[in-house]
C-alpha cells in the first residue's frame, strides 16, 4: 500500500463515486419495444395474431402482498408505429360480474373502479411523466406526473388538468374486460438521439373487489401511496425510429352571453343592477417545434368554465392559499415551478389575469415547453388589460396598469439520473413603470440511495424597493435533506431563510421576513400477509419559525405521530403537537354581523392540539374523508371537523360534498365564534361525452352561497361545448347599509371551441 500517491484513497473515493452516481443508471437493462408496420384494429379485443407476437410483461403484485403473484391472469403489451403507440390489456376475472364502473368522469382516477393504465417518462428524466388510464367504462384519464411523485404538504404531485389527443377502446365479457389504448406519436414529445428514443414505462391493473394493484416493474411500497407512479423507478424501454410528425392545432372559440352585477350608486344609497352582453372570440395555437420542444400561442385567453374556487375559512395569521384550475396555465405548470416550501412558489400563475379575486381580461400570450439537448426549457409570456374601477363619486380611475408577465426556466441533469441544477427568472412590468423582477437557481442531487439534498437560492427587486443584490433582505434561500422512504428508517430536515425586502411579484408566499427550521425522523414498517394492515409508520416532527429583523420567536411545534393504510385501502393519521404562538399583531375573527367578536391579543400562546385525519375505503361506491381538531387554541379551544362524502350512486350519478364545522371559545374574555363551510356537487355523466354538474357552497362567514352549473359536451379531445351558469347570492341582507340584494352577480355563458388539426 502506498500512502505517498495515496492510491488506496483514490480508490475508495472511486469506489464511492460509482455507486452513487454513475452504478444506478447501469443497473437496468432497457427493453426494446417491437414496431409494427400495420396499424391494429382498434376495437378493445387485443386478441389479433400482431399481439400474439409481443411478449407481455411480466407483472407482480404491488398490493396487498408486494412480489407475490396475480391472483387474476393479467397481460399488458406495448408496440408501436410511425403513427401511434398502442397498448393493449387482456384482464381476466374469475367473477365477472364484480368488475366495477364507478363513473364515466373525464380524469377519474378513483379506486372505486376496475382500472388499467400506462406510465410514460417520455424524456427519460426520472422526475416527471405523461399517465394514461381507463376503466371498463372506457373513460379517459390523462395527467402530469412531476417531482418523481413526491408529494409535499397536502399537495399532489400531479396534475390532473393536463389533456391530449388519445383514444380508448375496452369490452367486458365472461372472461374479463379488455382494452386497447391508442397514443398518436404527436401527442407526446420526446428526445430522440441517433434515431433512439429511450423513456421510462410503468404498467398496472387494479382490482378493487379484491382490493389488489398488478405492476411492472416491481416497484418497492417503501416509497408511499405513490409508490406505483415514480418515474425514477420505470423501467427503461427503447423506440427505435420514431418519426413523429408535427401538427399545427388551431382552436378558435366563440363566447356568448350575459352579466348581471349589482353595485352602489354614486350616493351610496341603493344598489343598481348592470346587465354587460358578452360577445367575444379567441384563439389558442399549437405547434410542435421539434419532437421535443412545443410552442403554444393564445390570443384573447377565457376561462368561462372553470368552477368557483373553493370556500375557506382562516383560522391562522397568514395567507391562503388557493389553487390554480385554469386549463391554459395547467397545463406542463410543473415546467415552472420553483417551489419555496410548503404552497409558497416563485411562479404562482394566479399573478396573471387575476385582480381582487376578479378576472382580469389576457390579450395573449405565448409558451414554449419541452427539452433541448440536456435541458429542460419553461418559457412563458403574457399581457394584461389595465384594470377600472369607479370611485366614491362614480368617476372611472384606473387601479391596475396593463401588465406584462415573463417567465424563464431552465433545468438539466447532472452527475446522475436523479439530478438537476437549474434556474428561473420572471419579470412582472407595468406600462406605467413598475416593475417586479425575481430570479433563482436550485439543485436536487441524489446523494446515495433514497437521500437527496435539494438547495434554493433566489432574489427579487422591485419599484421603491430595496435592491442591493449583496445584501440578504431581499433574499430567499433554503437547505433540505431528506431520505424519501417510507419504510425503514426516514427523515426530512429543511432550513430556509427570506429576508424582508423578498417579494416576488409572479410568487406565492404563505409566510414573509422569516427563517424556518424543521425536521421529521420517522420509522415505517411494510405489514405480513395476515395482517390488516398494508403499512404504518411513526413520526415525530419539529418546526421553528423565527423573524429575521430582530431573531424572535414567531411559531413553533413538536409532538409525534401515527399513520397507516389498511389492506382494504384506508388511510388514516393521527399526531399530537405542543404549540408556540408569538403573536405581535393581534388579529380578529369576525362573527355573522361582520363586527369583531372574536380576537387573540398580541402576546405568546403555549398550548396543545390533537388532530386526526381517516379515509374510509375508496375502493367502495361510497367513501369519506374525515378530519377532526380537538384542542387548545391560543388562550380558548378549538373544535373542528370536516367530512367530505363521495357516493357513486352509478356510472352515470356521483354525489360528493363537503362540510366544515368550527367553533372557538374563549372563556378567559367571553368571547366566540363560528363559522359553517358547506359544499355540494352532483355530477350527471349522460356518457364519456356529455356530463353536467352543479357546485353549491355556502360560507357563514361571508353570508353567501355560490352557485356553478356546468353542461359540457366533448365528442373528441380538442372539440368542446360548455354551457355555464354562476351565481353569488347574499343570505344576510341587513349585514351593510344600504342593505345588500340577495344576488350580488349572475352570470350565463355559452363557449364552443373547435380545434383544428393541420
Amino acid at each position: 500500500m502506498n500512502f505517498k500517491t495515496g492510491l488506496p484513497y483514490r480508490s475508495v473515493f472511486t469506489f464511492l463515486i460509482f455507486f452513487t452516481f454513475i452504478y444506478p443508471s447501469l443497473c437496468q437493462d432497457p427493453l426494446v419495444i417491437k414496431k409494427i408496420e400495420e396499424n391494429i384494429v382498434f376495437d378493445g379485443l387485443p386478441f389479433e395474431d400482431i399481439w400474439n407476437e409481443v411478449e407481455p410483461f411480466p407483472v407482480v403484485m404491488f398490493q396487498p402482498n408486494y412480489g407475490r403473484e396475480p391472483t387474476e391472469k393479467t397481460e399488458i403489451r406495448l408496440c408501436y408505429n410511425n403513427q401511434y403507440l398502442f397498448v393493449s390489456g387482456r384482464l381476466y376475472d374469475k367473477d365477472p360480474s364484480k368488475i366495477k364502473s364507478a363513473t364515466k368522469k373525464r380524469d377519474d382516477f378513483g379506486g372505486n373502479s376496475d382500472g388499467f393504465g400506462i406510465i410514460l417518462d417520455t424524456f427519460d428524466d426520472n422526475e416527471n411523466a405523461l399517465l394514461f388510464s381507463t376503466t371498463p367504462a372506457g373513460l379517459r384519464s390523462d395527467f402530469m406526473i412531476f417531482n418523481d411523485a413526491v408529494g409535499r404538504m397536502n399537495h399532489m404531485p400531479f396534475n390532473i388538468s393536463w389533456n391530449t389527443f388519445w383514444d380508448v377502446k375496452t369490452v367486458i365479457n365472461k372472461e374479463g374486460w379488455f382494452v386497447e389504448i391508442r397514443i398518436p406519436i404527436s401527442s407526446m414529445r420526446f428526445q430522440d438521439i441517433d434515431g433512439i428514443t429511450t423513456m421510462g414505462l410503468i404498467v398496472w391493473r387494479s382490482i378493487p373487489h379484491k382490493n389488489e394493484t398488478i405492476i411492472f416493474p416491481a416497484i418497492h411500497p417503501k416509497y408511499g401511496i405513490w409508490a406505483m407512479m415514480k418515474p425514477s423507478q420505470a423501467q427503461k424501454i427503447v423506440f427505435k425510429s420514431i418519426k413523429p410528425e408535427k401538427p399545427v392545432y388551431i382552436a378558435p372559440y366563440a363566447l356568448s352571453g350575459i352579466s348581471e352585477v349589482y353595485e352602489l350608486n354614486e350616493e351610496e344609497t341603493a344598489y343598481i343592477k348592470d346587465n354587460t352582453p358578452t360577445l367575444e372570440g379567441g384563439l389558442d395555437v399549437k405547434y410542435g417545434l421539434t419532437s421535443n420542444l412545443t410552442l403554444d400561442i393564445t390570443l384573447n385567453t377565457d376561462f368561462a368554465q372553470v368552477e368557483a374556487d373553493d370556500e375557506q375559512v382562516n383560522l391562522t395569521r397568514f395567507s391562503l392559499f388557493f389553487p390554480e384550475k385554469r386549463l391554459f396555465f395547467q397545463e406542463r405548470s410543473s415546467n415552472f415551478s420553483f417551489n419555496l416550501g410548503g404552497p409558497s412558489n416563485l411562479f404562482y400563475s394566479r399573478r396573471i389575469g387575476i385582480y381582487d379575486e376578479k378576472p382580469v381580461r389576457i390579450y395573449g400570450g405565448a409558451r414554449i415547453v419541452g427539452r433541448a439537448g440536456k435541458w429542460d426549457i419553461g418559457l412563458l409570456d403574457m399581457q394584461t388589460a389595465p384594470v377600472w374601477e369607479r370611485d366614491s363619486i362614480g368617476k372611472k380611475q384606473k387601479v391596475l396598469p396593463s401588465e406584462n408577465f415573463g417567465v424563464l426556466r431552465i433545468r438539466r441533469q447532472v452527475i446522475n439520473p436523479n439530478s438537476y441544477v437549474g434556474g428561473i427568472l420572471t419579470s412582472r412590468m407595468g406600462t406605467n413603470g413598475s416593475f417586479n423582477y425575481a430570479y433563482g437557481l436550485d439543485g436536487i442531487f441524489r446523494l446515495f440511495g433514497d437521500d437527496y439534498l435539494d438547495v434554493k437560492w433566489a432574489q427579487s427587486f422591485e419599484t421603491d424597493s430595496l435592491n442591493d443584490p449583496i445584501s440578504l433582505k431581499p433574499t430567499h434561500f433554503g437547505l433540505n435533506w431528506e431520505r424519501r422512504s417510507e419504510v425503514d428508517l426516514g427523515y426530512d430536515f429543511s432550513f430556509s431563510w427570506s429576508g424582508e425586502h423578498f417579494n416576488p411579484g409572479m410568487g406565492f408566499q404563505m409566510r414573509e421576513n422569516y427563517y424556518m427550521v424543521r425536521g421529521q425522523i420517522q420509522y415505517g414498517w411494510l405489514s405480513g400477509e395476515k395482517s390488516k394492515l398494508y403499512s404504518h409508520k411513526v413520526f415525530a416532527s419539529v418546526m421553528q419559525f423565527n423573524s429575521v429583523e430582530d431573531g424572535s420567536l414567531e411559531s413553533a411545534s413538536i409532538g409525534p405521530g401515527w399513520s397507516f393504510q389498511t389492506k382494504n385501502s384506508s388511510i388514516g393519521n393521527f399526531r399530537i403537537n405542543y404549540n408556540i404562538e408569538d403573536v405581535k399583531e393581534e388579529f380578529t375573527f369576525p362573527d355573522e354581523a361582520d363586527t369583531i367578536y372574536a380576537e387573540i391579543p398580541m402576546g405568546r400562546y403555549d398550548y396543545w392540539d390533537i388532530r386526526g385525519m381517516f379515509v374510509t375505503p375508496m375502493t367502495k361506491s361510497f367513501y369519506t374523508i374525515g378530519e377532526l381538531d380537538d384542542c387548545q387554541f391560543y388562550d380558548g379551544t378549538r373544535f373542528s371537523i370536516t367530512l367530505r362524502p363521495t357516493w357513486n350512486i352509478s356510472s352515470s350519478i356521483e354525489l360528493s360534498g363537503m362540510y366544515q364545522f368550527n367553533r372557538l371559545d374563549f372563556k378567559v374574555r367571553d368571547q366566540k365564534y363560528t363559522s359553517h363551510i358547506g359544499r355540494f356537487k352532483l355530477l350527471y355523466m349522460f356518457s364519456t361525452k356529455l356530463s353536467a354538474s352543479t357546485f353549491i357552497q355556502y360560507n357563514s362567514e361571508v353570508d353567501a352561497i355560490i352557485t356553478n352549473f356546468r353542461l359540457r359536451y366533448n365528442p373528441r379531445e380538442g372539440n368542446d361545448l360548455y354551457l355555464v351558469f354562476n351565481e353569488g347570492r347574499n343570505t344576510r341582507l341587513d349585514r351593510e347599509v344600504p342593505a345588500l340584494p340577495s344576488i350580488s352577480d349572475r352570470t350565463i355563458l355559452v363557449k364552443y371551441t373547435y380545434t383544428f388539426n393541420l
